[in-house]
């Protein structure tokens, strides 16, 4: 069922997007040769008014081939290049355009189904500097360290994209229509940490460590299976949580022992203090109805919150911040639909719906998005040559744009060939 959900959410997404280039291409009188979904030999297809409108044995992409659309032919009555500029500029962006309709549609229809999440102040910690700095519970976060906030999850993104800081926080709220600026120190929330992350929440099987903590600095291993704490027999996750609910670390050096290929060792040592800011409120994660025009407009502001968000993630990719093995393609796609269908099918038919239109709208927003960079053989690497010739009032060499496009193309398919891998690997 979750193949057929991701083959469904696929070919609506390039059908919507590829549908884009058709009708402006007919508006502009260009010549639609074949209109397809899906890659590879036909399967099905018909002709009428002189375009092949074809399904293909592959559901992974789509297209609307134009006459003359990758020549230099330019005179022929009907090819891409006789039509102009502006022509040829709708018609290539109107994929894209496309795309953030389709999100729009059913962004809309999630708010209407589920309401919105607003960054509400649900509770604030009593004696907190955020308490003294004048925060109180209703208040809407709008702005955060100079970060415009729409909804609760646009905070979630900037605190996970961002290092929130000890130095200071600065935060404006809407307060019964008034918006007030806030600004504090946060607290210092200090911890202590053995260093180390366990496979499941219910295993005390170490799955990877921390480096620099005590753990590793012990010699302790993944695949290890930590069994005591201070001579506390630990069997599972829920003995290590109720033995740290009521003995929290500390500076008090602790003695831990672990198996190890059916071998016994034993370790002491010292939890090492980690500091974090407290920002001393916690907020909105929950959805609130959405009534008359607040649908629409809370249906572009989710448009634009999936925009942002994959804007944010390329200029983390860009930046470092992440790192390749975090690229998705549609292998990694599918198998999201999947766990996110599994996971939601036991709470009923709307929650799967929702779950699903929500699916749509982030992989329409993230084509549209993805769409629009200037790379050659993408919509806005073709922009990039339209807008040139605009400028210029005459066309750029057809033959050098064809082989940049053609090159684009080549490190386009490297990159999915990766890509694909990358998901395959993660799966098995």
């Amino acid at each position: 069922m979750s193949i057929i959900l991701a083959l469904l959410i696929f070919s609506a997404v390039i059908l919507f997007h590829e549908l884009g280039h058709f009708l402006l291409a007919k508006k502009n009188g260009i010549v639609v040769t074949e209109f397809s979904l899906g890659m590879g030999p036909r399967l099905f297809s018909t002709v009428k008014n002189g375009t092949r409108y074809s399904l293909k044995a592959l559901p992974l992409g789509g297209s609307c081939a134009m006459l003359g659309e990758d020549t230099a032919e330019d005179e022929e009555k009907g090819t891409f290049n006789a039509a102009s500029v502006w022509g040829r500029i709708s018609v290539v962006a109107a994929g894209p355009v496309f795309n953030f309709i389709l999100a729009l549609i059913f962004a809309t229809v999630i708010v209407a189904l589920a309401g919105y999440d607003p960054a509400e102040i649900m509770e604030v910690k009593e004696g907190s500097s955020a308490e003294q700095a004048g925060l109180q519970e209703g208040d809407i976060i709008t702005e955060f360290q100079g970060y415009h906030i729409d909804l609760g999850r646009d905070l979630y993104v900037y605190t996970y994209l961002n290092e929130v800081t000890s130095d200071s926080i600065s935060m404006k709220v809407n307060r019964d229509g008034e918006t007030i600026e806030i600004c504090y120190q946060p607290d210092e929330n200090i911890r202590y940490l053995l260093g180390f992350n366990r496979s499941d929440s219910s295993s005390m099987k170490v799955d990877s460590l921390i480096s620099g903590l005590p753990l590793e600095e012990a010699g302790v291993q993944p695949g290890d299976v930590i069994t005591g704490i201070n001579g506390v027999k630990i069997e599972n996750g829920e003995d290590y949580d109720a033995y740290l609910e009521e003995h929290p670390l500390s500076e008090t050096p602790v003695d831990i022992v672990y198996e190890r290929d059916g071998l016994e060792y034993e370790a002491q040592i010292t939890p090492a203090k980690y500091s974090s800011p407290d920002m001393g409120f916690s907020y909105n994660v929950g959805s609130v109805k959405a009534r008359g025009l607040q649908v629409l407009k809370y249906g572009l502001i989710e448009v634009k919150y999936m925009i942002r968000t994959t804007l944010l993630s390329l200029k983390e990719l860009v930046t470092g911040g992440l790192g390749m093995q975090d690229l998705s393609g549609p292998v990694g796609v599918v198998d999201a639909i999947g766990q996110t269908y599994e996971q939601s099918k036991s709470e009923g038919a709307l929650i799967v719906l929702l779950n699903m239109l929500n699916m749509v709208v982030l992989l329409s927003a993230n084509l549209g998005v993805m769409n629009l960079l200037p790379i050659p053989a993408l919509d806005g690497g073709r922009l990039v040559f339209l807008v040139l010739e605009a400028v210029r009032r005459k066309p750029v060499n057809r033959e050098i744009e064809g082989r940049i496009h053609f090159a684009g193309l080549m490190l386009l398919m490297m990159l999915m060939v990766f890509v694909m891998y990358n998901d395959i690997m993660k799966l098995i």
